[in-house]
């Protein structure tokens, strides 16, 4: 006899996070009949009676993990009556719900895992449906165990209990495991090998005694070793060709007391990401050399759980690959690859399907880069996108993400680094063929930067789709305007937009722009002027060079300054005739190379950096230790351009100690950039200034643009990065808006 009922459909973050489960007990203190499942859609249940109260009922104590997105019902008739509520195997069907990030381990799993009396008791694979690898392990969808890493190590009855109870806090877990029937660690130093506990008694040991271990996390390999033996960290410095480079530290959860509670919040978060702090005593100067900033991380899985309890005390853990290389994923890999680096690997035989480094946030929440416990979270598109077509926007090539966009979401991927070697683009194939099996994706069209000579751009026109080109600084724009909710149809904005360089119109090199933009259109109305870039490319890494191009635009008489003594002992003649003759001097208007300049003015850069803004970091460092005071410093607006040849003057005329001075930059630039903004924005009639670009991720220049332009409403990047981490997601907004 058929029966009338209701059938629920859940979207959201409702697999991989115990919520069938939540679903059986609501519907067992309910008394209700029916069945719950897993679809490519999200959770369906089938009941009869009784709707309205389990719904309601449905977001009292909503799994950690879990988050509803919406609930949707409509009449059901049952052509045979339930006479329980059961759980239904997984439907297949198209992919729109999502999939969950990687999450620390959970309270109950860590004391589980610390307790003599239970059958997992160190053991570095524990993890419940509130915790453990999630998209990591994940081959295919629906999210289920013989779809991910775990399908080669069969349950022993008792975990096949577990997982099969619904009462149990690891039912339908899928890399539910114990020491009978799952992953195992291992150890290999030389000839060496031991495994299981063993193997993690090997390791500590040779943490103790100064040596560099390589770790096989979740998503990647670690190199570990004693953030307080300054021999030790510049071994690991030598070895993996990495001079100065700041170097993250994994502290013991006791040591988190002297944090600020906003940053043990984020420590103690799902995510776990490296929060960066004022750099501590506790840790040697070699961590972070001329900055004033560590990044600090808590353990986020067992494995290091073991490690920090049984050391219990900080430990670097920076990314395991040589210098410029992506990092290790396969234990065959790591070997070859660290080889020169390690010591010792402690290694485990899970497979890692998708690369994943660790999420890089400041206390504020600003997040710095977006990976591991926040990918592949789908991104809610602004009002008006609803209807967007499916789209694959490819990013650009430094701190490469890659954005799926179909309806109203947008997933971005995780971190994948600069698209310069083979590996890495290996890497970047992987993820991106991944992802889109995972949300049975095929593109309508794909989204690229306008630089020709991006790689990303080439695999791009590579893919049988239709293409479309959006400029870099349009879409650094575009990605903040789309994070803080601005409508399709939201009007215009002014933007400033700065950072190293991008395409601009017409093939112009840009990096400080002040722009006109709404989603569809992008006008320039002024910046910083354009400057040579003395031998192309090598201007990013020698920060002389680009001070010199400055004093040989807007300080003719250069050569006759006291301050001139550094620049006068660098072959800088024949670099002065190429730019007079634009011989590999390109022009380009960047804010980035400007603070190269600024920073080798005040013989903070480095001869040579070693890695991407650090120049521009340590400049800030040093401005961060003198006090706010007035200053006679400024960059007037003459012509739609900030006047540096006034700033020059001024500043190197300015007595002062260095530090003040590289305060008064910082503020002057704000104040100059604050100016043209608003000028354009009273003539347009507009009250909104969105910033971005890589430059922002500077704290100081953020504080002094915010109170310059407060008169305004101004937009920064906080949920994703400023730099070319979320390049893709503004590819994406624009290219849906265009084709909309």
């Amino acid at each position: 006899m058929s029966t009338n009922g209701t059938r629920v459909r859940i979207r959201g973050k409702v697999q991989g996070v115990g919520f069938r489960p939540w679903v059986w007990q609501v519907a067992q203190q309910l008394g209700l009949k029916g069945d719950v499942c897993n679809d490519g859609a999200g959770v369906e249940v089938r009941l009869v009676g009784g709707a309205q109260a389990f719904i309601r009922q449905l977001a009292v104590g909503c799994p950690p993990l879990a988050r509803i997105d919406n609930i949707h019902e409509q009449p059901w008739r049952w052509a045979q009556p339930p006479v329980d509520f059961t759980i239904r195997a997984s439907a297949h069907s198209q992919m729109t719900t999502q999939v969950v990030p990687d999450a620390a381990t959970c309270p109950a799993c860590l004391a589980e895992m610390n307790d003599p009396r239970e059958r997992r008791y160190r053991y570095p694979f524990i993890n419940c449906t509130h915790c453990g690898p999630r998209f990591t392990i994940i081959r295919a969808m629906p999210y289920d165990r013989p779809a991910t890493t775990m399908a080669g190590f069969a349950l022993c009855p008792a975990c096949e209990a577990e997982y099969r109870n619904p009462a149990d806090r690891r039912f339908h877990a899928q890399p539910v495991a114990c020491p009978e029937c799952g992953p195992q660690v291992s150890w290999v130093c030389g000839e060496a090998r031991e495994e299981r506990e063993a193997a993690l008694k090997a390791a500590v040991l040779m943490l103790k005694q100064g040596g560099i271990v390589a770790v096989k996390g979740l998503g990647g390999f670690h190199l570990a070793c004693d953030a307080q033996n300054v021999a030790a960290v510049n071994r690991l410095r030598e070895r993996k060709r990495r001079p100065t480079k700041p170097l993250a530290v994994m502290i013991p959860a006791r040591l988190a007391a002297w944090l600020p509670d906003d940053v043990q919040a984020l420590l103690r978060s799902p995510a776990a990401p490296v929060v960066l702090v004022a750099k501590h005593t506790l840790f040697c100067e070699a961590i972070a050399p001329g900055l004033n900033e560590v990044g600090v991380m808590l353990a986020a899985n067992p494995l290091q759980h073991l490690l920090m309890q049984d050391l219990d005390r900080p430990l670097v853990m920076t990314s395991g690959n040589l210098n410029g290389c992506p990092p290790a994923l396969t234990n065959a890999q790591a070997l070859r690859d660290l080889a020169g680096i390690a010591d010792g690997w402690l290694l485990h035989n899970r497979d890692i399907v998708q690369r994943m480094d660790d999420s890089v946030m400041r206390a504020s929440g600003e997040m710095l880069r977006r990976a591991r416990g926040f990918v592949p979270d789908a991104l809610p598109l602004p009002p008006g996108f609803e209807q967007a077509p499916s789209l694959l926007c490819l990013g650009a090539d430094r701190k490469n993400t890659f954005c799926l966009v179909r309806g109203g979401q947008a997933v971005l991927s995780q971190h994948l680094g600069d698209l310069h070697d083979e590996d890495a683009e290996r890497q970047w194939q992987q993820a991106l063929t991944t992802i889109q099996a995972i949300w049975q994706f095929t593109p309508e069209r794909v989204v690229t930067d306008a630089h020709p000579g991006y790689r990303a751009t080439q695999l791009g026109q590579q893919m049988p789709y239709p293409q479309h080109q959006v400029l870099h600084h349009h879409a650094h724009a575009a990605a903040c305007m789309a994070e803080h909710g601005w409508p399709r149809d939201g009007g215009d904005l002014i933007a400033l937009v700065l950072d190293g360089i991008g395409q601009g119109e017409n093939g112009a090199l840009w990096g400080g722009e002040c722009l006109r933009v709404n989603y569809r259109t992008c006008e320039k109305l002024g910046g910083l002027p354009a400057v040579a870039l003395p031998g192309g490319d090598l201007a990013a890494r020698q920060p002389w060079r680009n001070l010199l191009a400055q004093w040989q635009a807007f300080v003719p008489e250069w050569r006759t300054l006291p301050q001139a003594t550094h620049l006068l002992n660098k072959p800088w003649q024949p670099l002065a005739r190429a730019i007079e003759r634009g011989v590999n001097a390109p022009l380009a208007s960047s804010a980035g190379r400007l603070f190269d300049a600024v920073a080798a003015a005040l013989n903070c850069a480095p001869e040579q950096i070693s890695y991407e803004g650090e120049a521009a970091c340590r400049l800030e460092a040093l401005a961060l230790s003198a006090a706010p005071q007035s200053h006679p410093v400024t960059m007037p607006v003459r012509d739609g351009e900030l006047d540096m040849a006034t700033f020059w003057r001024q500043w190197l005329g300015w007595q002062a100690p260095d530090n003040a001075r590289a305060w008064a930059f910082h503020d002057a630039l704000a104040q100059g950039l604050a100016t043209l903004a608003g000028e354009h924005a009273r003539r347009l009639a507009l009250s909104t200034v969105v910033c971005s670009g890589g430059v922002l991720h500077n704290r100081l220049l953020r504080e002094r643009l915010q109170f310059w332009l407060n008169d305004f409403t101004v937009l920064f990047p906080g949920r994703l990065p400023a730099g070319d981490g979320a390049v893709a997601f503004g590819q994406a907004v624009i290219a849906a808006a265009t084709f909309l």
